[in-house]
């Protein structure tokens, strides 16, 4: 695996998890 191929990885799965947070919120949110 090269550094271009596991820093493309980190930046696709750092975003998964910003839009999971971002998901949980916005329900957490609603639900008030």
């Amino acid at each position: 695996m090269t550094t271009y191929e596991a820093m493309s990885l980190m930046i696709s799965f750092s975003g998964l998890i910003v839009s999971v947070i971002v998901l949980s919120f916005t329900f957490s949110q609603k639900k008030k």
